[in-house]
């Protein structure tokens, strides 16, 4: 007869009829555990005598079931989701068809139609893994870099944000500094503290910040990298981004260990501002560094010499524009209108570009070549009112002319006030205007009715 597929309960009934059939148990006994009736337990014994085992299985195993959905519906059903809603959900898939096709369908078969015709991928699908990835073998080589919103000085101040310096290869913390929110002056800031301490980098590693990378890469206007990118590439340290938070997991670790450990530190000293926590922070850093730091797999230390001026390290950190200059030399920048001096250098910038220079204590500076132009600030908010200017010898005329418009203009009339609301003795509402003789004096004292 060949193998005959049967379902456990199935053959749990095989087993227990077998066993009356051996005279093992009675008839009570096999329906007590089968939980049928004694007619149903007669009734497999019979089919069991004139078939053997295969009679107890269900005869309508391996038959389509009569509430099936037709094959050609269920093709037409796949053929509307791809042609119109390729990348919904099922649920959502299930909610469009029946308010816009009138298919009412339940969502799980159409979630496992759509996993079958690889429109859909399930959960354990869809999931992403993240390899781990080496460390850096030298020092210097890679420094993750982000901010860490969050309440560091729990209820005695607001929060604020600090700015995160690690090593990749050593997880030492290179620099730490409070500041207000993550801006590209604020990066400034603490950039200029690194370099000056440490030197320069071979890369640094962040997020998608649009500190770090342009949000619109397809922009036609913009040079296609911020000023934090700009400022790097003129220091010749190389900027990457990562694609996830795993993939800096470095430093996302660290912030999670300075929210628990330099919170209760910093309520300890009872420090509560931003300044008293950044003169606290070297000493915090080394204490840190000296516990947790790691020896990098190779002994080389991969930062550079700064090389670079004060001045120059200046007109690097700092945001840097260009603006066109009009015929009148003048150009708008941050909502204000810049006039240019004239002078031999000026006269011939109209219809030419030069270099906005804006530094972080709010120092504005344009430069033609390297060479500072001198300017003004005109405020556009200030409006110039053109009155008509009236010579002597004719204000009298103009003030008799006035004064005859006047007199000819009628009286304004005079609208009359809301009138408090009376009753007649018979109980019915009163305003006041019921009377014609009231509306008539009213009229002739000159009230609008």
């Amino acid at each position: 007869m060949g193998w005959v597929p049967m379902s456990e309960r199935e053959l749990n009934r095989v087993e227990i009829i077998s066993q009356v059939m051996d005279a093992q148990l009675d008839v009570t006994q096999a329906a007590d555990l089968l939980f049928i009736s004694r007619r149903q337990v007669f009734r497999l014994l019979k089919r069991y005598r004139q078939t053997g085992p295969s009679g107890l299985r269900h005869v309508a195993h391996g038959r389509s079931p009569n509430n099936r959905i037709r094959s050609a519906k269920r093709q037409y059903i796949l053929e509307l989701i791809r042609d119109n809603y390729p990348d919904f959900g099922p649920t959502l898939a299930a909610e469009m068809l029946a308010v816009h096709h009138h298919i009412v369908i339940s969502r799980e078969t159409l979630r496992k139609w759509m996993i079958e015709d690889g429109l859909w991928l399930s959960r354990k699908q869809r999931r992403t893994f993240h390899q781990p990835r080496l460390r850096r073998e030298c020092y210097g080589e890679l420094i993750q870099i982000d901010g860490s919103d969050h309440y560091w000085f729990e209820d005695r101040a607001p929060s604020c944000t600090l700015l995160v310096f690690i090593d990749d290869a050593t997880s030492s913390l290179m620099q730490l500094r409070f500041v207000k929110s993550e801006s590209t002056f604020s990066y400034f800031e603490a950039l200029e503290l690194y370099l000056k301490q440490h030197g320069r980098p071979v890369a640094f590693y962040s997020d998608k910040h649009t500190v770090f990378r342009v949000a619109n890469q397809g922009a036609k206007s913009g040079h296609g990298m911020t000023q934090f990118g700009r400022a790097l590439n003129e220091l010749n340290i190389e900027i990457l981004c990562a694609n996830s938070s795993q993939a800096k997991g470095r430093v996302e670790r660290v912030n999670r260990t300075l929210q628990d450990r330099l919170v209760k530190e910093l309520r300890i000293t009872d420090i509560s501002n931003i300044e008293q926590a950044n003169v606290f922070l070297s000493e915090f850093v080394a204490r840190h560094n000296f516990k947790f730091a790691k020896a990098a797999r190779r002994p080389d230390n991969l930062h550079r010499t700064l090389n670079v001026e004060p001045d120059r390290l200046k007109d690097i950190l700092c945001w840097r524009d260009e603006r066109y200059v009009g015929r009148q030399l003048a150009f708008s920048y941050d909502r204000k209108r810049i006039i240019l001096e004239q002078n031999e250098l000026t006269r011939a910038l109209p219809d030419k570009y030069i270099d906005s220079y804006e530094f972080a204590d709010g120092r504005l500076e344009f430069r033609h070549k390297g060479i500072s132009l001198p300017y003004t600030v005109f405020d556009k908010d200030q409006r110039v009112t053109h009155a008509a200017i009236t010579e002597n010898k004719r204000l009298s005329a103009v003030l008799e002319y006035v004064k005859a418009e006047q007199e000819k203009a009628p009286p304004k009339r005079k609208r009359a006030g809301k009138q408090r609301t009376q009753y007649t003795p018979t109980g019915r509402k009163n305003d006041g205007w019921n009377s014609l003789a009231r509306r008539q004096k009213a009229a002739d004292q000159g009230y609008d009715i």
